[in-house]
């Protein structure tokens, strides 16, 4: 699947953006449970490589996909064209065919319930409309390499929150001493 998002299309007037890639992913352990995103940004005009990724002690897979694509594009400085890998298609439709709609119905599904995880919606709402993004859609677990890096990284980072929320909290590890 690919497509347009409700981001802006660049002005002919406008210097050309500059163009970058955005591989991400997202894994939780238990759904809900312990989980991490990773995202991999490319400017393959330089060359520059960024790995980044983290976690969150209770969330769910969906959220860590979000997360993943949230966290990529905050790290973007000015307004670029993003071709975004993913293997969710959760996140690619919900950006590209279901946000308008939630929006015209006040977060709304089509069935009048509130849409689910609507506080990383509305993130992406804001973040979408600052650059010219086309989303694609992988198979995880197919051998595409930097969803294959993006998995690793997300992996590591959901076990190293496990691990976290296990330790028992001392004056050390407890925020409040």
């Amino acid at each position: 699947m690919s497509g347009n998002s409700p981001g802006g299309v660049a002005d002919a007037t406008e210097a050309p953006l500059h163009f970058v890639q955005l591989f991400t992913d997202g894994a939780c352990s238990g759904n809900p449970g312990p989980g991490g995103w990773a995202f991999i940004l490319k400017h393959p005009a330089t060359g520059k490589v960024l790995e980044k990724s983290g976690g969150v002690a209770d969330t769910t897979n969906n959220r860590m996909e979000m997360q993943a694509v949230i966290s990529g594009l905050e790290t973007l400085t000015k307004k670029a064209q993003v071709e975004i890998t993913t293997d969710s298609e959760y996140v690619a439709k919900g950006c590209t065919e279901w946000l308008a709609g939630w929006k015209r119905r006040n977060w709304r599904t089509a069935d009048k319930k509130a849409v689910k995880n609507v506080d990383l919606w509305q993130r992406l709402d804001a973040l979408l409309p600052l650059h010219v993004i086309q989303f694609h859609v992988v198979r995880g677990h197919a051998g595409h390499p930097e969803n294959e890096r993006c998995d690793e990284l997300a992996v590591a980072a959901s076990k190293e929150i496990a691990k976290l929320a296990r330790m028992p909290m001392t004056s050390d590890t407890n925020p409040t001493h």
